[in-house]
């Protein structure tokens, strides 16, 4: 019994000395940094807004609302080097929300995934300025996104409210992705209920936290639930609404993007990440990524001046022809 609580001992000395070891080579003097079980189960029960956020995601919009005005709080602006290096910038604004005029579809697929994308709105003011809002995962410094993360309680959802110039130069020139910027159909009264319904939701989250979730709370489903919320059932839950590198299809058959043209050239017409890598630094930078607008125009003015000839005798021998 004696030499089974010597070993005993001598096995306890051994395992202190060498965390003691570990410990002075880490530089932590005071204690071992290890998982907390009750941290981490409490971490993933609780949303919190009080956590290591990222720089690029540390500060939250919220709007103020007085009746017609709203004072949208923390616009970000940032000034991107790179992806990781920028400076940080935020501005405030005001404005009347009878000033929005239209709002865009904006359609960023996965390099590596395009089935997947990343979905956004941006809202036209009346003086030609854009506010895009953003519902995005809210990462911590030790944190990288990940698809199958999304389907735990891994993530924060934020709403990143912010200029054109942030949140398409960020993605078209410093990620090198795929941006296609698609003009709706929404009336300024209904860009309006909009815009107002998702500021309301940016209120809600900076007040109340929620997780994100890959396939029910992300990106794509948050602009199907603000739609639908104005007018039930608009949006069905369809495949394309979980896997949103086909949204922008779904959303022209639903008639809720301009279908003047063939979604093919409408889609074409719609990519914009040259235009934005040209026009980088440009003042009127939102309105020369929308340059391909005219191209819409035009094809869309010569299929309206060719409609009363598909529509007689020409359509007719067009069909005999095989080229209708």
């Amino acid at each position: 019994m004696g030499d089974l609580q010597t070993t005993f001992l001598s096995v306890r000395c051994a395992v202190l000395s060498t965390v003691a070891v570990m410990v002075s080579l880490c530089g932590c003097a005071a204690s071992v940094a290890l998982p907390q079980p009750a941290d981490f189960i409490a971490k993933r029960l609780y949303p919190s807004n009080d956590r290591n956020w990222r720089p690029e995601q540390s500060r939250l919009a919220w709007a103020e609302v007085d009746g017609d005005r709203y004072t949208i709080r923390n616009i970000r602006n940032n000034e991107y080097l790179t992806e990781d290096e920028f400076v940080p910038s935020y501005y405030d604004r005001q404005i009347r929300l009878s000033q929005i005029r239209s709002v865009d579809y904006v359609v960023v697929p996965f390099p590596k995934q395009p089935n997947l994308a990343h979905t956004m709105l941006s809202f036209e003011v009346d003086d030609g300025s854009y506010i895009t809002v953003s519902a995005e995962v809210r990462k911590e410094m030790d944190e990288d996104y990940s698809v199958f993360k999304g389907l735990g309680r891994e993530f924060e959802m934020m709403y990143v409210v912010g200029d054109e110039k942030d949140l398409i130069r960020l993605r078209a020139s410093h990620r090198d992705n795929d941006v296609y910027l698609y003009p709706t159909v929404a009336t300024p009264a209904q860009s309006q209920q909009l815009f107002a319904n998702m500021m309301a939701k940016t209120n809600q989250l900076a007040a109340q936290p929620e997780f994100y979730n890959t396939l029910t709370n992300n990106c794509t489903t948050t602009i199907r639930r603000h739609i639908n919320e104005l007018q039930p059932n608009r949006v069905a839950h369809a495949w394309q609404v979980l896997l949103p590198g086909h949204s922008d299809r779904f959303a022209y058959d639903l008639g809720l993007l301009d279908q003047r043209v063939p979604f093919e050239d409408l889609k074409a017409a719609s990519h914009v990440s040259q235009l934005a890598n040209e026009f980088y630094n440009a003042p009127n930078f939102s309105s020369r990524i929308r340059m391909g607008r005219n191209v819409i125009n035009r094809i869309a003015s010569q299929q309206q001046a060719m409609q009363p000839i598909l529509q007689g005798p020409g359509g007719q021998y067009l069909e005999r022809l095989n080229l209708r």
